[in-house]
């Protein structure tokens, strides 16, 4: 996103992580410096695509597709980041891989096959390992899609940032897509944030609760989030490395430096038509509460125990969860508790009118359905062989290059 502030909800940046694995064992391949190379000549970290941009992650079988700058409508994504995937696809061919979808790999053993970034100016990367180690699930086994925020001033940030809270903790229910880890299921539709919510034990405030802290002014932010966590950060990163505003890894995280709030916490998702419908349903969702004049305080008054206690359900439970806080239940409606993809449901039917008709088949699947790790969990069942996770989740990578929801043809 640009430096510039622009006003609230005029513009998006948008953000899908893939790994690369072998067509035919469909083990992590770590070459996406060599695709890069394809591109540009060399190693790069990232390569423009005039509308998109390509760019490396921490470790070598991950890459990123990103909207290259704000853009100002989410309609026109979906196939962008289609043909961008497909492009990088033949450019795997020659080694006989291709990009696979979901938040996970289902049997990826990061602590022996983690390969991080090599090229270039890799100083961040070795201060993250140094410090936190990322040969794990939460650091190198784990891909996901970002969606950036804008906002113009104090006023736009702090209410933005209030309705994103309380979002966020239902945004599992819609875009949970990593049930199995180690070869095995887990027993959470959403494994990637259990993880992740363990990331940076050694240093807490880091992730914190994951659930942002009920701050919204940048002066509370700075002082009350980020210099403590600097802080924190300081007698192990002497140099500084990390005290930056992206070292927060909260599940929505102030870039002030662009003026946006990054949205950190979906699983990416079978293929970038379901991405970018979940996100499209989100970001009116949040839109919606935002401008509600009469929600601000209750929506400001929500706190992290409360939030938390939410998300932790959602993350298990996905789709079925059950919502049981009246008090955040009333800020879209409600006064009885519900599941999860029901309330998801209702924000469709009221943000719906402007929809296209592929997003909104999309989403009304998703919603019929459930979320993808429902639908991994329904056709691999909670005690899958290992051929039987390879065989649906070859099918997740034709669903990525065909652009096909996982389910409609099963």
């Amino acid at each position: 996103m640009s430096a510039t502030s622009l006003p609230w909800f005029s513009a998006y940046g948008v953000e899908l992580e893939y790994m690369i694995v072998a067509n035919d064992s469909l083990d992590v391949r770590p070459i996406t410096d060599e695709v890069f190379k394809t591109v540009t000549g060399a190693y790069d970290s990232e390569v423009d695509r005039d509308a998109l941009a390509w760019s490396n992650e921490l470790v070598l079988h991950v890459l990123e597709l990103k909207t290259n700058g704000p853009v100002s409508s989410l309609e026109r994504l979906a196939s962008l980041f289609q043909a961008d995937v497909r492009d990088i696809n033949r450019r795997l061919a020659s080694w006989g891989a291709c990009l696979m979808p979901s938040a996970a790999h289902p049997w990826m053993n990061p602590h022996k096959e983690t390969s991080l970034w090599p090229h270039g100016d890799d100083i961040i990367y070795r201060a993250f390992d140094r410090l936190f180690g990322c040969r794990g699930h939460g650091w190198s086994n784990l891909q996901s899609a970002h969606v950036n925020l804008p906002f113009d001033g104090d006023e736009q940030f702090g209410r933005l940032h209030a309705a994103i809270r309380a979002v966020l903790p239902l945004m599992p229910a819609l875009t949970a897509s990593s049930p199995y880890l180690d070869g095995r299921y887990t027993g959470l539709v959403d494994a990637r944030l259990e993880t992740y919510r363990h990331n940076a034990q050694r240093i807490p405030l880091v992730s914190g609760r994951v659930i942002p802290e009920p701050l919204y002014s940048a002066r509370d932010y700075q002082e009350q989030l980020l210099a403590p966590l600097y802080a924190a950060l300081a007698p192990h990163d002497p140099e500084g490395t990390l005290q930056q505003e992206w070292v927060n890894a909260r599940g929505a995280i102030a870039r002030f430096s662009r003026n946006t709030i990054e949205v950190r916490v979906l699983d990416v998702q079978e293929c970038p038509r379901a991405d970018l419908a979940c996100i499209r349903l989100i970001v009116d969702t949040i839109e919606e509460l935002a401008r509600d004049d009469a929600l601000e305080l209750a929506l400001k008054a929500l706190s992290v125990e409360r939030l938390e206690s939410v998300f932790l359900d959602v993350i298990r439970d996905g789709h079925y969860a059950e919502i049981r806080d009246l008090d955040l239940l009333s800020l879209f409606g409600f006064d009885k508790p519900m599941r999860a993809g029901e309330l998801w449901r209702a924000c469709f039917a009221r943000v719906n009118q402007a929809w296209d008709e592929m997003a909104s088949q999309t989403i009304s699947f998703i919603l019929d359905e459930g979320p993808l790790g429902h639908r991994l969990i329904k056709k691999a069942g909670t005690n899958p062989s290992h051929e039987q996770l390879k065989s649906v989740y070859k099918n997740l990578c034709e669903c990525l290059e065909e652009a096909t929801l996982f389910g409609e043809k099963i």
